[in-house]
């Protein structure tokens, strides 16, 4: 456990050096005793609950450190100071808090003995990503005997024979789970104490960058050999990367990689609360600038990730647009990393929140979640709000009711949503799928907490993004939705009007407003629990629509509208495949002229896979998402130009204005599927002929969505496709326009 301690005259001096890593001196065996439990120690406000006729002085901070600090039976650890209440909120100031251990015996004589003073338990808070392994109930077994023993040796290589040091093996059978780690050769150990071969239920991998993890229900496994298992490469499933820059399929899906490449989020500041973010990676080096290290106390500890997940997160926010690896959704914004973790607990997350209120920081992402509650968090947290700090919570992921502080109503709360053609068969990824399923193969995985409390979804499985100290790995949580809408807040308070008049000004109803504005942007997902999804997965097109009305878009040909309308017209099934004309170029398969390998065996597709033939045919709201993985064929993505678009007319597809810069790309070069229904029309200013369905015409949109006049050459033809596609869309032929708001 890392050292969190701070001297005993409780100043606010960093904290020592954790002594995690260094080798154990060689000193006399100590004997294994119960650790002191950790408490948050603070005045109440006056008047304060007392006996009724007993005079009780009132305590300020220092007076109450002076308490504890003679008391043989505490150890002061640090306090955190007194803060003010912000002019005209409703939040009262912060009063001071001592942090200190001590036994749970010796706070309730000091209750009956101070009773103006408050006692809250300092917990840990817990990541939230996903544990290993899948939680799933069995029946109890039959009794093993206690001295059974089997002990298993994996070998972890690729399919090239290059083995896979640092990842993590997890073998579970009917008792208590095993895990161990690969040596540089791949190898790793698991003894497991009253199980056989026969009982072992689960074997996962997970590397620690690089390859798609790995789950095997019910394994066979060997006693006396080497076990094999092959993780896949992530460039298998994304053709060129990391050398080629890609979107997660959560930006797909939320429309980002449709917006005008000039929204990038620059103005304002985002706090990353997590376990620092490693700025030598390149997604992060120019993009994580300042931050603060609450756990060792560092100047620069905040730029260290042990654990890999602050860094993921971060990346998910504002990765770096360079043409290489991942992107973000607020791309110039400035990132803070607030680091409490490893070992966080509630008064590191307060100290934190104090960085951000002192730094006016506009979005703090809060990955992190309890089972217990904090009444001095809470306060916090609204002071923070009070102070127009908005707070993006994620929900939790032990799939019960949600975690705090995200049942907390000053905060927004996210639960995670899957696609199922985001991820190839096989992997941890899988084992998640809960029904029921969406027909664009949307899923609530089992892993999300829920309840009344979720305010919206986001992709929070399988979703790609940086890790130290140069690596990308794919990974599942609602920590991983909550960098998905913190971005997004991060876009709206820098472009939406309403933050420069009348929400320009930094206090509640700011944050009330950024809320309701995501909340209002949601497409609905029918996954059968609204407690599941809230107001559904917001869409960025919806969210920055006054930003996005003045756009004019780029002049476009008449033979590119036409390219567009035959390719609606195909994808709805009123024309037959035919090869686009222009320099024979063939648009009509997943790859190339290869037919679907589904299609000629018989086969069905596996459950929520697209496709090729219905990859490169372009899909409707109700349909098969193109650019997803596909089966029967290769390893890898399906090569589908921009949701059945010629790659002639891909290359003339208007733009935003100005150029469409390195954040664009050919839909043919985004190998995650896109969001719910992908279309096939670009709507004005949009970074890709993808998106989705329904975010037709062409042409720029009013706040409320609805068309506005084309401007410019081509803008006869735009209207007239425009009217059309919603002519058909009316008849039934396409799917609904998730981004009218009258949905």
């Amino acid at each position: 456990m890392t050292n969190n301690d701070k001297p005993k005259d409780g100043s606010e001096e960093p904290r020592p050096a954790s002594p995690r890593g260094r080798q154990a001196s060689r000193q006399a065996p100590q004997p294994v005793e119960s650790r002191p439990r950790r408490y948050m120690v603070a005045a109440l406000p006056q008047p304060h609950p007392a006996t009724p006729g007993a005079a009780v002085p009132a305590l300020d901070g220092d007076t109450v450190r002076r308490l504890l600090e003679d008391d043989p039976e505490v150890r002061v650890l640090r306090r955190l100071r007194e803060t003010a209440g912000n002019p005209g909120a409703q939040a009262p100031g912060f009063p001071a808090v001592v942090v200190a251990e001590m036994t749970a015996e010796h706070v309730e004589a000091l209750r009956r003995q101070y009773p103006q003073l408050y006692f809250e338990r300092d917990r840990l808070l817990t990541y939230s990503d996903v544990p290993q392994p899948p939680r799933r109930r069995r029946p109890a077994p039959a009794v093993v005997p206690p001295g059974v023993e089997s002990t298993f040796a994996f070998l972890i290589r690729d399919a090239d024979g290059t083995p896979l040091p640092g990842a993590s093996v997890l073998v579970t059978g009917h008792g208590w789970p095993a895990q161990a780690s690969t040596g540089t050769d791949g190898r790793a150990v698991v003894t497991m104490v009253g199980e056989t071969p026969e009982s072992i239920t689960g074997v996962t991998v997970r590397p620690r960058s690089g390859y798609w993890s790995v789950h095997v229900d019910r394994p066979a496994l060997s006693t006396t050999r080497d076990n094999l298992l092959e993780p896949m490469r992530l460039s298998e499933t994304f053709a060129g990367f990391p050398g080629k820059q890609v979107f997660g399929w959560g930006q797909q899906a939320m429309n980002l990689d449709r917006l005008p490449p000039t929204l990038r989020g620059a103005g304002v500041k985002i706090a990353i609360i997590d376990s620092g973010a490693d700025v030598r990676h390149p997604d992060l080096r120019d993009r994580v600038r300042a931050g603060v290290d609450l756990v060792d106390g560092a100047p620069d500890g905040w730029s260290v990730d042990a654990a890999y997940h602050g860094s993921h997160c971060a990346a998910v926010v504002s990765g770096a647009d360079d043409g290489r690896g991942v992107v973000g959704f607020a791309v110039e914004a400035e990132v803070h990393a607030c680091k409490i973790f490893p070992d966080g607990r509630f008064s590191d997350l307060i100290q934190a929140l104090d960085y951000c209120i002192e730094q006016q920081i506009d979005v703090v992402n809060l990955s992190l979640a309890s089972r217990h509650q904090s009444p001095l968090v809470a306060a916090k947290i609204e002071q923070a709000r009070e102070a127009g700090v908005a707070c993006v919570v994620a929900a939790g992921n032990d799939g019960g009711p949600v975690g705090f502080p995200g049942i907390l109503s000053g905060v927004l709360t996210v639960a995670a949503v899957g696609k199922a053609d985001a991820f190839p068969p096989g992997t941890t990824h899988e084992t998640e799928i809960r029904g029921p399923m969406t027909g664009d193969g949307y899923f609530s995985p089992r892993f999300t907490c829920h309840g009344p409390e979720i305010d919206v979804c986001a992709p929070g499985v399988a979703v790609l993004s940086a890790v130290p100290s140069d690596g990308y790995a794919v990974l599942d949580g609602t920590s991983m939705a909550a960098p998905h809408v913190a971005g997004l807040a991060a876009l709206v308070l820098a472009h939406h009007g309403d933050f420069q008049g009348p929400f320009s000004g930094r206090d509640a109803r700011r944050v009330d407003h950024l809320f309701h504005i995501i909340r209002s942007s949601c497409v609905p997902l029918n996954l059968g629990d609204l407690h599941r999804t809230g107001a559904g997965m917001p869409n960025a097109l919806r969210a920055l629509a006054p930003a996005l009305a003045p756009i004019t878009p780029e002049p476009v040909e008449a033979d590119t509208l036409l390219g567009q309308l035959t390719a609606e017209m195909t994808g709805a099934g009123l024309l037959a495949y035919a090869d686009w004309g222009q320099g024979g170029d063939s648009g009509h398969t997943g790859h190339g002229d290869q037919a679907d390998p589904g299609a000629q065996s018989g086969m069905p597709p596996h459950p929520g896979m697209a496709t090729q033939a219905a990859c490169s045919a372009g899909a409707t709201a109700n349909g098969p998402v193109p650019g997803g993985l596909v089966t029967g064929g290769p390893r890898g993505r399906a090569t589908a130009t921009g949701g059945g678009v010629p790659p002639a007319d891909q290359r003339a597809a208007p733009g935003g204005a100005g150029t469409r810069g390195k954040r664009g790309g050919t839909a043919a070069a985004q190998p995650y599927a896109n969001g719910p229904g992908r279309g096939r029309t670009p709507a004005a200013g949009g970074r890709t002929p993808g998106g989705s369905a329904g975010d037709v015409p062409a042409g720029p949109r009013a706040a409320n969505g609805t068309p506005m006049a084309a401007t410019g050459p081509g803008g006869v033809e735009q209207a007239a496709i425009a009217w059309l596609a919603e002519e058909m869309r009316a008849a039934g032929l396409l799917g609904d326009d998730p981004a009218d708001p009258m949905e």
